[in-house]
């Protein structure tokens, strides 16, 4: 098993109200894990989101999980964006005037985030585990933007839902496992330790699927899909709830194995999407790993 399954509550978001309605919860359950889609939320305007609630948040976590950068960014970017001069709790609290973007990352280490975190991933626990077995590594990101801030060209592995909770923006998603939009050797390199931006081309744009989202609205990113957000008009505040599954580490592990052969002269063929398992490949690359063979 790559990680321990954190206990996650079923049917229990904050306060216990429901957050996810039985109809957007039916219909997630239809197109996860693969099909990206809008969805409705009841989350609102939740103290634990408010900016200066999020400035003292940004205070406590380690410096390790926070990130944050000029905003005016073109969608492809080489390497990470420089900083703006300010403090993060400055950045955030003058967000609608700063020029920035900003992550707080694994927000779970605060135990009232934690407790917001798997509320939210308890209410549709049945419709995931149903699908892709165990949630495992639940995390949670606070995402908060000026306006016209851009998120540049990137990919993730978590399965992930965006929650727009203030403001508004549209996040443009391409076809996750294509080599197009991201060569296997990036997926390999990233999975070695390697950035998770990606190299822009200006021809991808027409291959792209615009969600808009705002307040009350969500959009889901299967495992792997490269996108960018361009943030609207107005500074926005939003809150990403990832989890990961014995599917997701497996298509990260034959990542892994396809590196090694590339390395030996092969040219591996691609892991196969869900619901594809990879195992093979993958329970190779973990004896190379438990023997030290590999990093």
């Amino acid at each position: 098993m790559p990680a321990d399954q954190t206990k996650i509550p079923r049917h229990t978001g904050p306060g216990n109200a429901a957050i996810f309605d039985a109809a957007t919860r039916q219909r997630f359950g239809q197109l996860y894990p693969e099909q990206p889609h809008v969805l409705a939320h009841a989350l609102g305007s939740h103290p634990l989101l408010e900016l200066d609630s999020l400035a003292a948040l940004a205070g406590r976590l380690p410096e390790s999980s926070i990130e944050y950068n000029r905003g005016d960014l073109p969608i492809g970017v080489d390497g990470k964006p420089g900083a703006t001069g300010l403090s993060i709790e400055d950045t955030i609290r003058r967000i609608a005037s700063a020029n920035s973007w900003a992550v707080l990352k694994n927000i779970e280490q605060d135990p009232a985030y934690e407790v917001l975190l798997l509320g939210l991933l308890g209410e549709l626990r049945g419709e995931i585990e149903v699908r892709t077995g165990a949630m495992l590594r639940p995390q949670g990101f606070v995402f908060i933007s000026s306006p016209d801030a851009v998120t540049p060209y990137h990919f993730d592995p978590e399965h992930n839902i965006l929650l727009q909770v203030k403001g508004s923006k549209v996040m443009t998603q391409f076809p996750a496992g294509d080599a197009r939009f991201a060569p296997d050797e990036v997926h390999e390199t990233y999975h070695s330790g390697g950035a998770r931006e990606l190299r822009w081309q200006d021809d991808f744009a027409a291959a792209g699927q615009e969600f808009a989202i705002g307040p009350g609205e969500a959009v889901f990113v299967p495992v792997m899909a490269p996108h960018f957000v361009r943030n609207g008009p107005d500074s926005s505040i939003s809150l990403s709830i990832t989890w990961r599954s014995d599917w997701s580490f497996a298509e990260a592990d034959a990542r892994g194995l396809n590196r090694v052969l590339r390395a030996a002269g092969l040219s591996p063929a691609a892991p196969g999407r869900w619901p594809r398992t990879n195992r093979t490949k993958a329970n190779a690359y973990r004896v190379l790993r438990k023997l030290g063979a590999v990093d």
